[in-house]
């Protein structure tokens, strides 16, 4: 199976909402899911450089390092028994003014992470991504999700130490 290296972009509006797009391509057409994309691995490109020039060319918003914050990752094993992926969840800082332009990968739409919980989004983000987003002002985390068998097996791979640990 192919394996994926990518990014998620959590940008947020100035009342708190996250930017999502409603994907017109696959893997999960037809959902809401965070803007990001595969990382150019021809050309040596970091995690943060991917998040930076998705970011870009997604939505014409230019992002600095400093301006992206990584709070985790999530490593899916045989994803809808098409092949592996390895996401890095990054939160973009500044926050935006306007909904960017539609693209072809997509429309945008903002939404309070209450709103998230009841549009269509990836049915294994309800599981993995948001709940990780829920926890990223505690540090940094890393979930491993295994799709093999009928049961999704979660683990968590990396957590924060916390100050009571």
């Amino acid at each position: 199976m192919d394996f994926k290296i990518s990014c998620l972009l959590f940008i947020f509006d100035e009342s708190g909402k996250i930017l999502l797009i409603e994907r017109a391509k696959s893997p999960n057409y037809g959902k809401w899911s965070p803007p990001g994309g595969k990382l150019d691995m021809d050309a040596g490109e970091s995690p943060a450089q991917c998040a930076a020039r998705e970011a870009f060319e997604e939505t014409g918003i230019e992002f600095r390092d400093r301006d992206l914050r990584l709070f985790g990752y999530v490593s899916e094993k045989n994803y809808e028994g098409k092949g592996h992926w390895l996401m890095f969840l990054f939160e973009c800082i500044p926050c935006i003014r306007e909904l960017p332009p539609s693209i072809s990968e997509g429309k945008f739409g903002f939404f309070s992470r209450e709103e998230i919980d009841r549009i269509p989004i990836p049915p294994t983000d309800h599981k993995v991504v948001w709940p990780l987003f829920d926890k990223r002002k505690l540090g940094f985390w890393g979930i491993r999700a295994d799709f093999s068998s009928d049961t999704l097996d979660l683990r968590i791979e990396a957590e924060p130490l916390l100050k009571d640990d």
